[in-house]
């Protein structure tokens, strides 16, 4: 009856001190994994995370066939102006 604890067989503190410890390994681990990723950038390479310009987002809009050619032409020269 190791561990039991308590004459009504229930866990008593002794499984009050287990769930906390358990929570306790749980919430080192995701503070041990949120430190990497912070330090690591979370395993993005550098080039991922620069911001889209004017002329990426441009250029996604005509292969996403949301404008024409003539129209991504002439906003391309305005952008280069």
């Amino acid at each position: 009856m190791w561990g039991m604890g308590g004459v009504d067989g229930g866990w008593g503190p002794m499984g009050f001190g287990m769930i906390g410890m358990t929570l306790f390994g749980i919430l080192l681990v995701v503070a041990i994994v949120a430190l990497v990723k912070g330090l690591w950038g979370g395993g993005a390479s550098p080039g991922q995370r620069r911001e889209k310009d004017a002329l990426d987002i441009l250029s996604e809009r005509y292969a996403r066939g949301e404008i024409e050619k003539q129209e991504f032409d002439r906003k391309k020269h305005d952008l280069a102006a």
